[in-house]
């Protein structure tokens, strides 16, 4: 397996509308002893408040959402296309119900700050600096409230990336 090697957020080349928003991410929370990771397609990368950081968007409802509200940190792993059947289940499942990793066969590693997994591609560990529930008295666009169910509404997480490792 190649290992990673660590590079500065303006090294990164992928085009995160392709990454994310087409080939997906886990967003993976927690410690060694207990953890969770999601699916996610919705995100973005930027600067703010003079910092590099990730945008992420996680639902209440999710088991994820209780990790960040829990922690401080959280990586977001990207991973070649093979993975895609690994991502699809771990959007699909809760790891309320079942152990994730036992199931699609990834391997969580534990020395950093956040869970990440040994087959990614690409991993951006975060430390998160806000966090704001989306208000849909704000929605501008009213065809935005047609993504929301029940108003299980996002809250949005805006972590400072403090590190990306690389394969």
């Amino acid at each position: 397996m190649a290992t990673f090697v660590t590079i500065t957020p303006e090294e990164m080349t992928e085009d995160v509308f392709t990454a994310i928003g087409k080939e997906w991410m886990l967003i993976a929370v927690g410690d060694e002893n207990k953890h969770n990771m999601m699916t996610a397609s919705w995100g973005g990368f930027g600067v703010l408040w003079n910092k590099k950081v990730s945008t992420i968007y996680v639902r209440p409802s999710r088991y994820t959402y209780d990790f960040l509200e829990n922690g401080k940190t959280y990586a977001l792993c990207f991973f070649d296309e093979a993975y895609r059947d690994k991502l699809t289940y771990c959007g699909r499942h809760s790891g309320r119900d079942g152990d994730k990793c036992a199931a699609t066969g990834l391997t969580p590693c534990f020395d950093k700050a956040a869970p990440y997994f040994e087959e990614a591609s690409m991993v951006v560990f975060c430390n998160t600096l806000y966090k704001q529930d989306m208000d849909p008295a704000c929605f501008l666009d009213p065809a935005i409230e047609g993504n929301y169910n029940g108003a299980d509404y996002h809250r949005m997480y805006i972590g400072e990336i403090t590190e990306v490792m690389k394969k």
